[in-house]
């Protein structure tokens, strides 16, 4: 018993190197850190004929407690919990998200029924597990290897197989890598099947990866939209204060004014309006004929109550002209050019057992916890005649969320948020990574509004034209080109390598059945 519960060099190597995930993605872009850290890992495993689902542990755990610690901001300045307390709940995160790289080196070894088949079959396991990561208990699939990627010679890879895909591609040539490094004696003096099947396995990822840079998704055209993106950077201790409600109104309206007249569409952040809808009719009745006698667009987050249902739905509505043609103003209230979020995120937006959990802590019952999700496909929104497809916050993670709502005349993506809730960290960078993996994923120009930032423009390449500075009030102007096309991954979304991890799995069960 001592024994499986000593904690060896091996577990305390490979727990440093998850700890060095942070580097791996925004701010800091060292696309090449994760060779280094996967090659160790896989080492390791090699090495150790027993106790590899420990060092899959110790490695997920250094890999996400450091990766997503900026989350005990949100519980400790605005949870009511004490920092401590704040952080071993981050630690929890981090040990359940710490299981799928376990599950994914026990499947492994499982399947290979000895160590020597292990690093075979784990790109293939570990994409079940990151699949498996994205919808469990709704979904956490943050800080997947593939988006420290973006900046690095796989990226041409996004738009064909998207950042699930570009996971899997990596994971197999490190694994593969050092199966050939660490066995190379069974290659060049054996004729070991194993290895001379892997070897081609490198050289087919490597010959696909070098012509997907030759693939181009788009084409440009002359179409443009105007564009002013307010960024109110209101602090999150003041957004619902009752005396706070209307300055906070009055200072989004002073920054768009003077903008309006040259916007085709002037775009607020996630509830910018801290009125619930319904009790917000005149001040959305006032801007309606602004908006539109300046022939705009405006769309702002609000949260909509539903009074005979008592539900409450984190929104987006526009106001101002639908149609570039139109003459006057769309808005009433309940009208359907609106979204409502599907993908609340945990605890923020939802709280499961909430009758149970509200009553241990507060931050368990933070205000506006209790929402209702939006319908998994909804219309795109129509602004000035452009059509734009909404995810609010967390759900720009989801890749075929957003495939599942993307139409053939969708011009941009639009993404808002409120990440005042993780301060001066990491989280918004990496946020905003997440925002670049998908317009270079679906070839369409992102648009990112926040309240505190970071807010930016991203083009169909997923490189940033331009950004706001964090902590700064501010509009960002700008025309941005639309380009039309379809990229492959948006036509296929994840089913190539669904396909792919099944035929792979078929293989391996039956494979260890006749040996068995």
């Amino acid at each position: 018993m001592m024994k499986a519960l000593s904690i060896g060099w091996p577990s305390i190597l490979v727990f440093i190197l998850g700890c060095l995930s942070p580097l791996a993605f925004a701010p800091y872009h060292f696309w090449w850190l994760p060779i280094l850290q996967f090659a160790g890992l896989f080492y390791c495993l090699e090495s150790q004929k027993h106790s590899d689902t420990k060092l899959a542990f110790f490695f997920g755990l250094g890999w996400f407690f450091s990766g997503v610690n900026w989350v005990h901001i949100s519980i400790d300045m605005f949870g009511g919990m004490p920092w401590l307390v704040s952080m071993l709940m981050v630690l929890l995160l981090a040990a359940y998200l710490a299981l799928f790289p376990v599950l994914a080196v026990w499947l492994a070894r499982y399947l290979g029924q000895h160590n020597h088949t292990r690093l075979l079959i784990i790109p293939f396991t570990w994409l079940l597990a990151e699949w498996l990561r994205s919808w469990v208990l709704t979904g956490f699939p943050w800080l997947s290897v593939g988006y420290s990627q973006l900046d690095g010679p796989l990226n041409a890879l996004f738009p064909i197989v998207g950042e699930f895909g570009v996971n899997f591609v990596l994971i197999a040539l490190i694994a593969w890598s050092v199966y050939l490094l660490k066995h190379k004696h069974r290659f060049v003096f054996k004729s070991d099947h194993r290895a001379k099947l892997i070897a081609a396995g490198l050289f087919g990822l490597v010959i696909v990866t070098v012509l997907s840079h030759f693939y181009s998704p788009y084409k440009e055209t002359n179409k443009q939209v105007a564009l002013a993106l307010v960024q109110g950077n209101i602090e999150q201790s003041n957004r619902w204060q009752p005396e706070n409600m209307m300055p906070i109104v009055r200072k989004y309206m002073a920054l768009s004014e003077p903008h309006y007249a040259d916007a085709d569409i002037v775009i607020w952040p996630e509830a910018a309006i801290p009125i619930v809808e319904p009790y917000a009719q005149d001040i959305l009745n006032q801007l309606d004929p602004i908006i539109a006698a300046n022939q705009a667009a405006l769309i702002t987050g609000i949260i909509d109550y539903h009074q005979r249902t008592a539900s409450y739905f984190n929104a987006l509505v526009t106001l101002g002209l639908k149609q570039s043609a139109d003459e006057l103003g769309h808005y009433q209230y309940g009208h359907d050019n609106r979204f409502a979020k599907h993908h609340l995120l945990p605890i923020g937006e939802f709280v499961p057992f909430q009758s149970l959990l509200r009553k241990i802590a507060p931050i368990f019952d933070l205000p506006h916890s209790s929402f209702k999700r939006g319908e998994y496909v909804q219309d795109n929104l129509i602004a000035k005649g452009y059509s734009l497809l909404p995810a609010i916050c967390f759900e720009i993670v989801f890749a075929e969320q957003i495939a599942a709502n993307l139409k053939d005349e969708t011009d941009f993506i639009l993404t808002v948020s409120n990440d005042a809730w993780f301060g001066d960290s990491v989280g918004p960078h990496q946020h905003l990574q997440i925002a670049r993996a998908r317009a270079l994923e679906f070839a369409k120009p992102v648009v990112r509004v926040t309240n505190t930032g970071i807010t930016a423009i991203i083009d169909a390449n997923g490189d940033i034209v331009e950004q706001l500075p964090q902590f700064e009030d501010g509009v960002l102007t700008q025309r941005l080109a639309l380009p039309e096309g379809k990229s492959l991954y948006a036509q296929w979304q994840n089913k190539p390598m669904y396909y792919l991890m099944l035929l792979a799995f078929i293989a391996f069960v039956f494979r260890r059945y006749r040996q068995s």
